[in-house]
């Protein structure tokens, strides 16, 4: 039980307490807004979800939130779905992100530090990137882009990205894009949705060492996207512009200061996707104002962030942790954008980043610092880390050896923030917390502004046990709209269907008594076995613990006759055999360290694990297979990392039909 190790890992040190940001916060709420002065972050958190409007508010005055027209009140309607947030106030996304510019001091430091597999560092400076993105955003609206235009890019983590998304907000556009390792299906089911007038994208890309030439790709995309007015050519290879395209350089040469349109709290920033594992990806549409002021809070609170700080998350465009990144710019942090494998030259190549870049919050994937432990990295020994605060993981949760890991090899007094959240908010339901100890395996606490709970099937809030995650309170950067969802019954369906007026978020938590949270994985594939709940992530993180399994995939599925077949596929590392021997470690290790009833029915060896194409392994599709839906209506092919890997699964189902 998580209370049973009241020992945490590390906890901040006074000094660390009192130069907190979010220490600076309460005091300041406390004397103008009447947030408890006393009782910590416990206290400051009861606060943010009761008095809701007064917290918002706050948070606009304490990072001088700019509104062009100002407000009548904080929340119009509490209402989930349909939250009504700060109506009558104008504002830009843009302009905020662009303040530290206008700062003489800091207009000639770096923005953005760009990083490659060569690991050469190409700064972009504050002066640069206002410079750049005034030139762009005047060709834009010369290009006929007006607000609500949806702008789109096919580029990898590079400063151009950034440059493309920032000005699209200045001009009122909506911000779409894909990674240029996703095939044309998979752009095509994401951005024939929502129908850009403008394509941003590059020849190609450097990944693992080799040059990956995409101009084919982008043929296909600029034929079947009819919406299409102009395309604009990156050469990152250095390729010349096809027929018909325009040149990046021509139209962010004219340094000009940004015009920023006055648009809505509610206007459209950007839309993200969703994994869509069936059927199309759901098109999630966030706000200027709501992703504004929802990331000033996660980013300069939660996450300490600062003019003196350099913030590396390694990152695709396709994953939402790139515009989380992007926004790292609201709180005058220079941002580390890089574009490569996140294993070349070596698996280390991560660590390497983060030292050249002198990255002082550095945030990766769960399975990349279990892939480092496992290939025996040793970041310490080998990386000066010195300037590294915080190690920060998201896309699974971490488990209790990778906090273990981090603490041993790269510092014991290293602040590790595994934290939760999703595509759908944009931002962490829980995590970061710079004043609060860390426990093994457990997120710090709910963020502020985050009624989080643990529900029962019946809405009852659980402490100490295993619910449903639910968020009680609407949250600002909660999507506007699910795009082409007219009468809005797509996103009703997919959060509020289960508890009426509260967001399900379809993962199994534990908020813990002393007010950390656990993630046990996704709730619609957990593991419920004779009444007892188990997390897919617990079984991960007992097994890969063993050398032999490079990773594992298991499966819950009740049977007509009332039983229930829980497999376990494994996919083992090089010159590991699934002998017998293996097999009865599995066991063993499962019965031991988890649940008696949960060891495996059979083990069975697997050539791999098919993941989304953020990295997450696909449960529920693999589980509808099993239980013989086609495989075309079980996945959206699009959506798949290896399509072929299905077919191992589909056959395992054809033969027990």
């Amino acid at each position: 039980m998580t209370t049973a190790n009241p020992s945490p890992l590390w906890q901040p040190g006074p000094q660390q307490i009192a130069d907190a940001r979010i220490t600076r916060f309460q005091a300041w709420a406390a004397d103008r807004y009447g947030a408890p002065a006393e009782g910590g972050y416990e206290a400051l958190h009861r606060w943010s979800v009761t008095e809701l409007d007064t917290f918002w508010k706050a948070v606009t005055d304490f990072f001088d939130v700019r509104f062009t027209h100002p407000y009548a009140r904080v929340l119009g309607s509490r209402a989930m779905p349909g939250a009504e947030w700060f109506p009558g106030a104008t504002l830009n996304y843009a302009a905020h992100a662009l303040r530290t510019a206008d700062d003489p001091a800091r207009a000639d430091t770096p923005a953005i530090l760009h990083v490659d597999e060569a690991h050469e560092q190409r700064p972009v400076t504050w002066a640069e990137l206002r410079g750049q993105v005034g030139s762009l955003a005047a060709e834009l609206r010369a290009l006929g882009v007006r607000p609500g235009d949806r702008v789109s890019g096919y580029l990898p983590n590079i400063p151009e990205a950034v440059v493309a998304l920032l000005a699209s907000a200045a001009v009122g556009a909506v911000w779409t894009s894909c990674a240029p390792d996703f095939g044309a299906r998979s752009v095509l089911d994401r951005f024939q949705q929502v129908e850009p007038v403008v394509l941003f994208t590059v020849d190609g890309y450097r990944y693992g060492g080799k040059e990956h030439d995409r101009r084919d790709t982008v043929a296909e995309l600029r034929t079947e996207l009819p919406s299409l007015r102009a395309v604009v050519h990156i050469p990152l290879l250095g390729t010349e512009a096809p027929q018909g395209a325009l040149e990046w350089s021509a139209l962010t040469s004219a340094d000009v200061a940004p015009v920023y349109e006055e648009v809505p709290f509610d206007h459209p920033l950007w839309v993200l996707y969703s994994s869509g594992t069936t059927g199309l990806p759901k098109a999630i549409v966030q706000s200027q104002g709501g992703i504004l002021v929802e990331h000033l809070k996660q980013l300069g609170l939660h996450c300490d962030l600062g003019p003196d700080d350099r913030f590396f998350w390694y990152t695709s465009t396709g994953w939402m942790m790139w515009n989380f990144l992007v926004s790292g710019l609201l709180t005058g942090t220079t941002i580390v954008t890089y574009d490569g494998s996140p294993g070349f030259p070596d698996t280390g190549a991560q660590w390497s980043v983060a030292e050249r870049t002198g990255a002082t919050l550095y945030g990766t994937s769960a399975a990349y610092v279990m892939a480092c432990r496992k290939a025996g990295v040793h970041p310490s020994h080998d990386y000066d880390l010195t300037r590294v605060k915080c190690v920060a993981t998201t896309g699974s949760p971490l488990p209790p050896d990778g906090f273990r890991w981090l603490h041993d090899e790269v510092r014991a007094d290293l602040w590790i923030a595994s934290v939760s959240g999703g595509t759908d908010v944009c931002s962490c339901f829980a995590g970061a917390v710079p004043t609060l100890p860390v426990h093994t395996g457990e997120l710090q606490a709910p963020s502020l502004g985050t009624d989080l709970c643990a529900w029962d099937p019946e809405g009852n809030a659980l402490i100490d046990e295993v619910g449903e995650l639910v968020v009680t309170n609407p949250m600002p950067s909660m999507p506007i709209r699910f795009w082409n969802d007219p009468d809005g019954s797509r996103y009703h369906d997919s959060y509020f269907d289960t508890y009426p007026g509260a967001w399900r978020h379809g993962d199994w938590i534990t908020v813990t008594s002393r007010g950390s949270v656990v993630i046990h994985g996704r709730s619609d594939s957990t593991l419920n076995r004779q009444g007892v709940r188990m997390g897919s992530a617990d079984i991960y993180e007992a097994v890969e613990r063993l050398p032999e399994i490079r990773e594992s995939l298991v499966i819950g599925l009740e049977q007509p006759d009332g039983g229930y077949w829980m497999p376990l596929f494994v996919h083992l590392s090089p010159g590991a055999a699934l002998d017998d021997d293996l097999r009865a470690r599995i066991k063993r290790t499962i019965r031991e360290q988890l649940s008696p009833r949960h060891v495996p029915d059979e083990i069975i060896e697997a050539p791999g694990v098919p993941h989304t194409l953020t990295g997450k392994r696909i449960e529920v599709p693999v589980k509808r297979l099993l239980q013989g839906t086609p495989l075309e209506k079980a996945v959206n092919p699009g959506s798949i990392d290896n399509l072929e890997l299905l077919r191992f699964y589909e056959e395992i189902a054809r033969k027990r039909a």
